[in-house]
């Protein structure tokens, strides 16, 4: 199994910025992607930004100039640098990871930390 755990959100006023983190442990080979994603109150999960195990990254357009993602592979983290932050980046982040485990043969599963809430005050 393997969990992941998340940490830095926060309430922030419009403008500020904020740096998210998430750190995977357990039965690991390998991270593949890894990735944030956002629920706001009433809508559905949405991809924010995701980055590859050779450190290509996209972004959803309304973040994109603002949001920065990274990883530390030898740490099995990545993170998620929030600038200029605005109220419609309310939500709670779900980091999520597809991971390559070995027992008994390779398998590779999608895993989800338990989320962290941002709000973004006017």
């Amino acid at each position: 199994q393997v969990q992941l755990v998340e940490s830095g959100g926060g309430l922030v006023q419009a403008g500020g910025s904020l740096r998210l983190s998430c750190a995977a442990s357990g039965t690991i080979f390998r991270i593949n992607a890894m990735g944030w994603y956002r629920q706001a109150p009433g809508k559905q999960r949405e991809l924010v930004a995701r980055i590859t195990s050779g450190s290509s990254a996209n972004y959803a357009d309304s973040v994109k100039g603002r949001f920065t993602v990274s990883r530390d592979n030898a740490k099995n983290t990545v993170y998620m640098q929030m600038n200029s932050l605005n109220p419609e980046d309310t939500a709670v982040y779900y980091c999520n990871a597809d991971v390559t485990s070995y027992s008994g043969g390779y398998y590779s599963k999608d895993y989800w930390g338990q989320g962290t809430q941002v709000t973004v005050s006017s």
